[in-house]
Formats: structure tokens, sequence, C-alpha cells
């Protein structure tokens, strides 16, 4: 018998709990036989009855079961704890809100039956989702592959399944800034893509705001790819041949070839431009430096990942 977990980070989705529970129960009743399943639950700090609603399945199936954190630590350091606690011989991540389809977990079973090691779910398109958030998306992948060493499929989403090498592996990351799929796809092993439309979410809204897509760009730029800290000395080279060159052009254009277009610019004036320009330049790259340097201090201090506050497995 062959043991696929399945994990399902949740964080005050207690009206969804029942629902994707039963929707995994469906999916493994219609699947053949020699495979047995556990369902993971993290409970990301909810702060409405979403433990309890958990509790109520795991006193009732012995194959789920759930790990509660002390605070909310965010969606990427509960699919981490859920890869780290899993038993199976492979799992399949899953949100909780039923937009990723449960019915296709024959599907990824079947890839994996295969040989492919990594199964993606890639969302063609979303009922929910807003033009501002498919534009951001669109955007975000172009540039992550521009500047990364790994290419990241365009709405590719946590919805996968890993073979037990891969989960392994996975598990050996240290890094507490992290965007999941980035690291998975940094670690290779063969794969294979489902492609997949996603519903309205069942109840509720979503936990992922605007800003913290933005954040969690952010990371995925920072972590995957050294190409924005290479590019304050690209742009520092540009400004400066820029700068010299402009220079020039007032200099000679002023004072040995009477331009008048030169002659309108007075000394003041001149340095104050290249002044405040430059200004400029500086303090946007500082900031950009600034969030390396945080990363840093972040993986320095090494603090734990999340805190388990209880746990059921």
């Amino acid at each position: 018998m062959k043991k696929i977990s399945i994990i399902i980070p949740a964080y005050n989705e207690e009206k969804n709990i029942i629902p994707i529970y039963k929707e995994i129960a469906k999916a493994f009743d219609i699947l053949e036989a020699g495979y047995i399943h556990e369902i993971f639950f993290i409970n990301d700090g909810s702060v409405d009855t979403t433990a309890g609603e958990i509790k109520k399945l795991v006193q009732k199936d012995k194959m789920v079961k759930y790990i509660e954190f002390s605070r909310n630590f965010g969606k990427e350091m509960a699919t981490s704890a859920g890869l780290n606690h899993c038993s199976g011989d492979a799992c399949i991540m899953i949100d909780a809100d039923s937009q990723h389809p449960a019915e296709l977990i024959s599907e990824f079973i079947k890839k994996w039956e295969q040989g492919f090691e990594v199964v993606i779910g890639v969302r063609k398109k979303s009922k929910s989702d807003s033009w501002p958030k498919k534009l951001g998306s669109q955007i975000f992948y172009k540039i992550l592959n521009k500047i990364s060493d790994i290419e990241v499929v365009p709405g590719s989403t946590d919805f996968r399944l890993l073979d037990r090498k891969v989960i392994n592996e996975f598990n050996r990351f240290t890094e507490t800034n992290r965007m999941t799929r980035g690291l998975i796809d940094w670690l290779g092993f063969k794969r294979s893509f489902i492609y997949f439309e996603a519903d309205d979410r069942l109840n509720g809204t979503a936990n992922y705001g605007f800003w913290e897509l933005v954040k969690l760009a952010m990371v995925g730029f920072v972590s995957l790819s050294f190409f924005p800290l290479k590019l304050a000395g690209y742009f520092g080279v540009l400004i400066s041949s820029l700068s010299g060159i402009a220079g020039l052009y007032i200099l000679i254009g002023k004072y040995i070839f009477h331009l008048k277009f030169a002659s309108t610019f007075s000394d003041a004036e001149n340095l104050a431009i290249f002044i405040v320009f430059l200004v400029g330049i500086i303090l946007t790259f500082l900031g950009l430096i600034s969030l390396y340097i945080a990363n840093i201090h972040s993986e320095v201090v090494n603090r734990p990942m999340y805190v388990v506050r209880e746990k059921e497995i």
C-alpha cells in the first residue's frame, strides 16, 4: 500500500475544513485499490474556530493529523511544517478554500506512477482573480524568469505532488525567508504539469491580500536571484557614464562652443540636477541592498521557522 499525505495549510478557514475533508475523501474513494492517505492540517494561528473543526475530524478519523502554531507564521511556514512532518511516500499540497480541485488528486497520482517526481498544478485562470492581480502575476513571472537561474512556469501554484525523495531534499533547506514553490523548482527532479481552472473560493475571503503577495514576490526575487544586487553596480556604471557625458556636453557647449541651450544652465543648476538625480539612485539601491542585508540578518539569527503549540501526528 502506498501512502499519500495531503497537506492543507489553514488560517481562519472554519467553514472550509469539513468541505475540503469531504472532497478529499471522495477523491480517494474513486481511486483504485493500493493507496492509503493521511490528511495533515496545519492551523496557522487561526483566531476563529478552525482548530475546533480540525479536532472534530481528528477524533472521527485516525488518518487526520494536525499541527497548531502558537501564532500566525504565514502560509510558507505552514506548508514547510507539513512537509517536515508528513510520512507518505508522496504528498499533495492543497489549499483549504477548494480553489484547488480535489478531484484532480487521481491525475496527480497517475503522473507520479508514470515516474514524475514533482507534479505541478498550473492555474490557467481563476474566476475570483481581479485584473490587477492577474497583471501583477504576469509581471512577476516574467521578471523572475529573466533574473533567476531557474525556470518558473507562469501560473504555477502550491497545488502540487512531491515524491518522498523530493520531500527529503526540501527538508534540508534551512532559510527562514522562503518561497516554497520557488525552492521546489530549484531542486529540479523530473517534473510534469496539470492545468486547471480555479473555482471561486468556497467560503470566506482570501487571506493573501495585495501586500502579502508583494512581500512574497520580493522574497522570491531576493532568495532566488542575485541579479537585483548586481543591478546596483550596473546602474552605477550607467549613471556615471551618462552623468559624465552630460557634464562634458554642458561644459564644452557653454565655455567652448557657446551653444545657446547649454548656456541656459547655470553652474548651480547643473550641480543641483546631477546631485538630486544621483542621490535618488543611491537611495533606491541602498533600499535594494538593505533587502539582502535583512535576509542575511534573518538567517544569521537562525530563529525557528515556526513554533508548534499543539500537534496530533
